[in-house]
């Protein structure tokens, strides 16, 4: 057994193991359906006997009797068992697609390393589908094991010379058909690979198809789509090939097993070893294992699809998280925030050995002549990254040292690329607000009162996914209300306005500063206006701390800082 194969596994154990209850009933009725299925050619037989040679009328309608009753029974453990076998299906699916999520969502982060969202979106739904279709193929494997044993019992009491070789062909079948899913296993782990990746980047694209069609990069991106479609599509094919190529030679051995066991009773019959009751039974029974083996070989086929398809998702529930999600320390307690901020020695990405204090209380601008250094900084203030080297603390406790959940209900990060919700307006605002206070007064400071008004439908206008039905200002405004309406103790803010016209940004301006008064705001940004109503404006510059005063005497001071404030 390969390392590597371990977790996939793991998950398959996981769906299976979930479903006991529903897999142990649809593999017991799926046993009493493919038991009735081979006693029916044994009882017509019977009924050939004893009407066709022995002219037996009453046990004619006798044995023609049990064969209905044997039908009825079939027929009804063959729906409750299909039943019990798909409810289970779909739920071990529907697990996974909630564990995935819970993974893609958890605070730790680390799930969506090096994957496009539209990736995840294809593991969530169409692998944990050909998961949970595992499930349902062992009760297929159960029903199929059972016709066949069956079906093996019968014939070895009509003839021996046929029930040992359909005893000792079928496993054999059975191992040339395992060998035949393998080639089918790789493909189809290859075919997600990229049907995922082309679905990702399908999503990439639309999301940014404003900015595509703004810059004139529509043919550039239509080709880069259609090469990773291309791919796409050829393994798509290869795995198709491996399927039907599978599906032929499996069709193939098949017929010739069954062909050989209808010939050994047919020269068994000849011989006068078996009677004409006992043959019809031998062909019908024949007949009736090509299910059987037909089961088995779509079995196989979902067993290799859904192997691949386990790894995929084991990956993602395996990624390492971005952060520590137990702290050594049992997760500190802050009772009270008060919003003092300590970087000490912070390094991380290109930042270098930055040392700030913040206040409580206190405004502070932070501007950086690095795009890179404003976003290693806000990773490290919203831990979505723990530093290469340094603390950050919050009123004396290191961030690493709280939990997630507290630390993010106390500090606040808003990003400069905040996605909305799909949903009204106000469903937007009020997603983390505290009071309807609160969401009213940030309405207000964010300028969403005026987006408000040039509405159809004021705050009870729908919003389509990620605010794509906003213009680009409306969505900013609107995210940062949200931010505001959390009412959060210590709040980082990043480029809250770079999509708003300059009297509006004054406005912001001046109302993220009544608004926050007394609490503790970082804002990371450029903007000549938001600076001007901070308490202190830091500047970092190669990746510390080059410059801290107020914004008019940096400006006058300070050649670095002009030249990325007001160039």
């Amino acid at each position: 057994m390969r390392r590597a194969d371990l977790p996939g596994r793991g998950v398959l154990w996981r769906a299976v193991a979930g479903q006991r209850r529903d897999l142990v009933v649809g593999a017991v009725l799926a046993m009493a359906h493919q038991t009735g299925e081979a006693l029916v050619p044994v009882l017509i037989g019977v009924a050939v006997e004893r009407g066709v040679v022995e002219g037996d009328l009453a046990g004619l309608l006798w044995w023609l009797g049990a064969l209905a009753v044997v039908y009825v029974g079939l027929s009804v453990s063959y729906r409750y068992g299909a039943r019990a076998g798909e409810r289970a299906s779909v739920t071990a699916a529907h697990r996974l697609r909630t564990d995935l999520i819970d993974r893609a969502l958890a605070p730790e982060g680390g799930a969506d390393e090096g994957r496009l969202p539209g990736e995840l979106a294809t593991i969530a739904t169409e692998d944990a589908r050909r998961v949970g279709a595992v499930v349902m193929a062992l009760v297929v494997g159960v029903a199929a094991a059972t016709g066949l044993a069956v079906g093996a019992v019968v014939l070895l009491r009509v003839s021996v010379p046929l029930g040992v070789l359909v005893l000792l062909g079928t496993p054999l079948l059975l191992w040339l058909v395992h060998l035949l899913s393998k080639p089918l296993e790789r493909r189809s782990e290859t075919e997600q690979e990229r049907a995922a990746r082309a679905s990702g980047v399908a999503a990439d694209l639309v999301a940014g198809l404003r900015v595509l069609k703004g810059i004139g990069a529509e043919q550039a991106a239509v080709a880069r789509y259609r090469r990773v479609s291309r791919d796409s599509l050829a393994a798509t094919l290869r795995a198709a090939r491996a399927e039907a190529w599978q599906s032929g030679v499996v069709t193939m051995l098949t017929g010739a097993f069954l062909a050989l066991v209808v010939l050994v009773g047919g020269r068994l019959a000849a011989r006068g070893d078996i009677g004409l009751g006992e043959l019809v039974s031998c062909v019908a029974l024949a007949l009736f294992l090509i299910g059987p083996l037909s089961g088995f070989s779509w079995v196989n086929a979902q067993l290799a699809q859904g192997r691949a398809s386990a790894a995929r998702i084991a990956e993602v529930l395996g990624a390492e998280h971005a952060v520590s999600a137990d702290p050594s320390s049992g997760g500190a307690v802050l009772h009270r925030v008060e919003g003092r901020l300590r970087l000490r020695g912070l390094s991380y990405g290109s930042l270098r050995a930055v040392d700030l204090d913040i206040a409580p209380g206190e405004t502070v601008g932070v501007v950086t002549t690095d795009p890179a250094d404003a976003s290693a900084l806000m990773h490290c203030l919203g831990r979505r990254a723990d530093p290469d080297a340094g603390t950050v603390a919050l009123d004396g406790t290191h961030l690493s040292a709280l939990g997630l959940a507290e630390l993010r209900t106390a500090l606040l990060v808003a990003e400069h690329d905040a996605d909305l919700f799909e949903g009204t307006v106000l469903d937007n605002v009020t997603a983390g607000a505290r009071t309807d206070t609160a969401t009213t007064a940030a309405i207000t400071a964010s300028g969403t009162d005026d987006v408000v008004r040039a509405l159809p439908d004021g705050l009870d206008t729908a919003v389509t996914a990620r605010g794509h039905s906003l213009s680009g200002g409306q969505r900013q405004r609107v995210a940062l209300a949200r931010a505001l309406a959390a009412d959060a103790p210590v709040l980082v803010l990043h480029e809250p306005t770079t999509a708003v016209d300059a009297v509006t940004e004054a406005r912001i301006a001046v109302g993220i500063r009544d608004l926050r008064a007394g609490r503790t705001t970082v804002v990371v940004t450029t903007s000549p206006a938001l600076l001007a109503v901070t308490d202190r404006v830091v500047l970092l510059d190669g990746g510390g701390v080059a410059a801290s005063g107020g914004h008019e005497q940096l400006v006058h001071e300070c050649a670095a800082y002009r030249t990325a404030v007001l160039a």
